[in-house]
Formats: C-alpha cells, structure tokens, sequence
C-alpha cells in the first residue's frame, strides 16, 4: 500500500471507525415456498456489517474520462458502485487488478460498476497517451475517471493507492479498503449490496484469479527491502560517497561496503527530484536486496526509442532468476514508462547485490518495489 503525503483526516477516521465490526451470519435469496411443501435452501451470501460512511463524492473533479462518458452520482442511482483509486506504475494496485478485471467481469451485468479513478502520481502519469496505452495493455476496460489535478482524489478524502470505497444502489459509501488483500471481504460487499438493491441470482461463491508476471501477489514473508525512490525528493538511503548532485550531471562511484538496502549509482548520471537518468553508456545503478521479486519503475526519455540495459545478481547473469522483462543473461529494454519486473527468484532468498546497467543513454529510473 502506497501512501500520499497528502492528509488523513476522514480516511483515518473511518478506519478507526470500523475496527473490530465485522460479523457472521447469513441471508436468505430467493423466494417463499407454499406451506407444508418441502423446500430446498438456496446458497446464502454470508452477511457483514456494511455501516453508512458518507455519501458516493463527485466525480466533477475528473479532467478526461476514457471507456465511457463522464459518470454522475445521480446517474449512478439504482447501481452498486465500486471506485478504485489507482495508478499504472503502482505495484501494489497490479496486485489487485486481476481481482478487480474478474469482479467487473462478473457483476457487471448484475448491477455492479467499477470506476477506476487514475490519480497520477509521477509525471509521466499525467500523460493521456500514457493512461491509454497502460489500460489497454493491462486490460482495464472498465470507466476510468482521469484525476490529473487530484479532484477526486481530495473529495474522497483518499490517501492511498490502491483504496477501494464501494458505494449502494442508494449512493452511500458501506464499503472501503486501503492496500492489497481483503479480496473474500471486499467480494462479500459486493454481493452483499447487490443483494440489498434486489438483485436476483446473485452468485454465493467467490472469483478464481490466475495472477501473471507483476499481477503476481508479493511473498511477503521474503520482503525485507521497502519501496525506494530514486530522485532526491524522496530517496532514502542512497550510499554512494558524497551524495547526490541536485539537478547536475556528476559522476558517482558504489560504495566500498553495502548493508541490506543501501543502493548506489556508478558513472554518469544527473539525479533529478524524481527521477535520475543516465548521462553515458555503461551507467550503472546496484541495490543490497532482500525478496523474491526486484521491480523498477522506468521510462525512456527518447520517446519511442529503446534503450537497452543489463541486469546483474551478485555480479553474474540471472539466469532462473530473471524477471518478465529480461531474459536469462538479464538483457532487456526500456521504452514506455511503468513498471519493469527485473528478477523473480525461485528461492531460497538471502541478501543478494542487484545491479541493472544501462548500454545506452536515455534511460529514466524512477522507483525500486519489491515482491
């Protein structure tokens, strides 16, 4: 789960709010049986305590709408609605999205609508072009509200990517959850509220996903490495000696000795406040890891050209255990901007040197995740 820096008010609230409300028990769907005739138990959809939270915000904020026209929450009456906070470079939204394709497959005709509401949160991200071609690749056909200015965002009083609000036919908010996993919780709610709004035929088991590449669930025993920017607004401990040149193009050297999760730049680069690029051939970034999965946010600042780059684990190629965006000797390229999957290990896992090099100039690095 990926937080903003933005507040927490109402979010933190309705947290706290919910603790420890979650219950048992069942409805009943179908219909009544004549007297003294045997009956058999249609399959209950097990109950949760669904509370009002607020009412479904406005979507007026939205600056482009793609996969439909521009949603209302008037219009939206009569639905069951759930909004799902995003952004295409977001590892931890990947995570979620074969559970939120199989939902909107499955309830879409039954009363459910999914909005996808894309609040950027690098450049790039801001980019039309960019949401499109993201969608398209990653299969989001569903409506995606464009939060560019962070509207929507701010009317929800969102803090997190990936967070879930899942509003009733009647356009109250019952339902939210910040981060991965909840998948069983948030698919009771769904049918749940359906099932209020008088939908018949509701489904009582729940969706079966095959999860692939970065959509992957994290192996979260494993993970001892965070999240880690790479442009100095962010970036956190960056062990290359004397620090980082704002702005400027300098070159750096690894450090003598790496402690788990220290990272370092060798060559030429120009670190910027969110990214660092690579000035010359050759460059090079090195990451003391420890986890199943080493991902890289990129791009390439020569649009639509490739840039070639080299990945390296413990000085030598992956070979079993490269990523989906390299082969075996760790060879791949970088073009459009998201989110790279660089080395998936077939375990066992211990503290391992990552190094990625750059063949060429032109490259943009943005965020390390780990799974």
């Amino acid at each position: 789960m990926k937080p903003s820096r933005e507040p927490v008010s109402l979010a933190m609230f309705i947290a706290l709010a919910l603790l420890g409300v979650v219950g048992a028990g069942g409805i009943r769907s179908g219909h009544g049986h004549p007297a003294n005739a045997p009956t058999k138990e249609a399959p209950m959809i097990p109950a949760i305590h669904l509370p009002v939270e607020a009412e479904l915000p406005s979507f007026a904020g939205a600056t482009s709408w793609l996969n439909s026209p521009p949603l209302t929450p008037s219009g939206l009456r009569g639905k069951a609605v759930l909004v799902d906070f995003w952004t295409f470079t977001c590892v931890n939204w990947l995570r979620t999205l074969p559970y939120l394709r199989a939902w909107s497959a499955r309830y879409k005709d039954r009363g459910l609508i999914v909005i996808g509401v894309h609040t950027p949160e690098f450049s790039v991200e801001h980019e039309i072009d960019n949401i499109r071609r993201a969608a398209r690749e990653m299969r989001v056909d569903y409506p995606i509200a464009v939060d560019n200015d962070s509207a929507v965002w701010r009317a929800f009083d969102n803090a997190y990517w990936p967070a879930v609000y899942i509003a009733d036919a009647r356009g109250r908010i019952r339902y939210h959850h910040f981060g991965e996993g909840e998948y069983e919780e948030t698919e009771r709610a769904i049918q749940q509220l359906l099932a209020e709004a008088g939908v018949s035929g509701i489904p009582t088991d729940l969706v079966s996903v095959e999860a692939r590449g970065t959509e992957v669930a994290a192996d979260w025993s494993s993970v001892k490495s965070p999240e880690t920017y790479v442009g100095y607004e962010k970036a956190e401990n960056f062990a290359s000696p004397g620090g980082a040149m704002r702005d400027k193009p300098r070159a750096y050297t690894f450090p003598a000795r790496w402690t788990l999760n220290d990272w370092g730049l060798q060559g030429e680069w120009t670190v910027g406040r969110e990214i660092a690029v690579p000035e010359r051939p050759k460059a090079r970034i090195a990451y003391r890891f420890h986890a199943r999965d080493v991902n890289l946010v990129m791009g390439s600042s020569k649009r639509g050209q490739p840039v070639r780059f080299r990945v390296l684990i413990d000085g030598h190629p992956p070979e079993a255990a490269h990523g989906t965006d390299v082969d075996a000797q760790g060879n791949g390229t970088v073009a459009e901007p998201r989110l790279y999957q660089l080395i998936r290990q077939p375990g066992p896992i211990s503290d391992r040197l990552f190094e990625i090099e750059f063949l060429e100039a032109g490259a943009e690095a943005f965020c390390f995740t780990f799974g």
